[in-house]
């Protein structure tokens, strides 16, 4: 009787020691009760209070959750009908708030951020709505972290996963790209005609002022050479006239006469020329050649006289006409 009764309270003191314990997990904590009243935090691990006395309260998540948003009706600032979803992602912090300053966190956080979703994007016209989703999203991490702050979680992120607006504002939407699309091109296709006008005009205007100013190169070089001619000229006739002046009449005559024969050793060396005509007056170069003679022998001296024989002149016998 003893044995057994020994047994038996060897049995129901490894029972209570075994209802004592309490296991954690990792990522979780577990709020201890004593008679109903928290007292402490269980921590991930093993863990020792006694049973009947203490009991585990609530088992806390600790781990970052997510909650995902159904699909919302929204209208915006601008009357446009909206819908919309997105995720909201929290974390426990404080075990002992999450467990009891909230009934339902889950349901809580879902609420919250619906209703402020509705807030944030009615506040908002369609074409913000739908281009300034992380503003959005801001907004809302903004106002629903700062209402979940006494219940002891933390919100990391609110995502807004899609913005469906109806289908005959999308169709809107989609020819008022396409029209400004078409003003861009018409706009840049314009810029780029400028653009070529103002270069072409540019060239031209450039190519006129060297033209011009190659004018003006080729002007001030042949007045130049005029110049430099007029002034070979007015040397050459100050030098005829030095030697007419010195040399009298007989100076004429060689000039005059060198430059008939030049006129006439022309019509010698054309090409085309089979006979040649003289005219009267050519009988008048003869008699220039003998002017050249008589200046030759001035000019070389007696001694030069002497030394040779005189060169008779050809007699050139005028042919009249009958």
């Amino acid at each position: 009787m003893a044995l057994v009764t020994a047994t038996l309270i060897l049995v129901l003191v490894l029972g209570y020691l075994m209802a004592s314990i309490k296991i954690v997990r990792q990522g979780y904590q577990y709020t201890i009760e004593h008679f109903g009243r928290y007292t402490t935090t269980a921590a991930p691990g093993f863990n020792f209070y006694p049973a009947f006395f203490y009991r585990v309260g609530r088992r806390v998540n600790m781990m970052e959750q997510v909650i995902d948003i159904p699909g919302q009706e929204i209208i915006t600032k601008d009357n446009a009908m909206i819908s919309t979803d997105g995720v909201v992602f929290f974390q426990v912090l404080d075990a002992p708030k999450a467990a009891y300053e909230v009934s339902d966190m889950h349901v809580a956080l879902l609420q919250l951020t619906t209703t402020n979703l509705r807030t944030v994007m009615g506040s908002m016209d369609l074409d913000e709505t739908l281009s300034k989703r992380d503003e959005i999203n801001a907004r809302l991490l903004n106002v629903v972290d700062h209402a979940t702050t006494p219940w002891g979680v933390k919100i990391t992120r609110v995502e807004i996963k899609d913005i469906r607006p109806p289908a005959d504002i999308v169709d809107a939407m989609g020819r008022q790209m396409k029209a400004e699309r078409e003003k861009r091109a018409n706009i840049l296709e314009a810029e780029g005609m400028r653009a070529s006008e103002i270069l072409r005009a540019e060239g031209q205007k450039q190519a006129r002022i060297l033209e011009a100013e190659g004018r003006r190169e080729s002007a001030f070089r042949d007045a130049e050479a005029r110049e430099r001619g007029a002034e070979a000229e007015a040397r050459a006739t100050k030098v005829v006239s030095d030697a007419i002046a010195t040399g009298g009449t007989q100076s004429l005559n060689y000039f005059i006469a060198q430059k008939y024969v030049e006129a006439v050793g022309k019509f010698a060396t054309s090409s085309n020329a089979k006979t040649i005509l003289f005219p009267v007056e050519a009988t008048q170069l003869i008699g220039t050649l003998g002017g050249i003679g008589e200046l030759a022998r001035s000019a070389l001296g007696d001694a030069a006289g002497t030394s040779g024989a005189t060169p008779k002149v050809p007699q050139v016998r005028e042919r009249r006409p009958e």
